[in-house]
């Protein structure tokens, strides 16, 4: 019982494990248009973008217009958060470029505006490794 309890308050005390992104569609090819509803923002410059509520259809995107601070860097959570706010939820158009690790980099669209754009519009600055 003991042990129990010690395991349940290191659970509840220990900082955050980093969840792997849950995209798991395969990457477009480079030069492929794709659509889909931002589904998960894992930083200030990667999400998830699929075509129903089911991660295995969610393609896992690097912009390829926007570097934001990585998440542990200062102004990293703020990229994130302003991120969530311009695109969760939104329909994307998007073209795929290279790959970047498990992603896909792409050029996306909102209302005709690029998101990194209208990242940039929000105050967010940049300063992550493509900078």
């Amino acid at each position: 019982m003991g042990a129990k309890i010690l395991l349940a308050a290191l659970a509840v005390c220990a900082p955050g494990v980093a969840l792997a992104d849950p995209c798991e569609a395969p990457l477009p090819r480079p030069g492929t248009a794709f659509i889909g509803q931002v589904r998960y923002v894992g930083d200030g410059d990667s999400l998830c973008v699929g075509t129903s509520s089911d991660p295995r259809t969610w393609v896992e995107v690097r912009l390829a217009d926007f570097y934001a601070p990585e998440l542990q860097a200062p102004g990293g959570a703020e990229a994130k958060r302003a991120l969530q706010g311009v695109a969760s939820g939104q329909m994307l158009q998007c073209r795929a470029g290279d790959r970047s690790y498990d992603r896909v980099v792409a050029r996306c669209t909102l209302g005709g505006a690029s998101v990194g754009d209208l990242m940039r519009r929000t105050g967010v600055r940049e300063g992550g490794r493509g900078r």
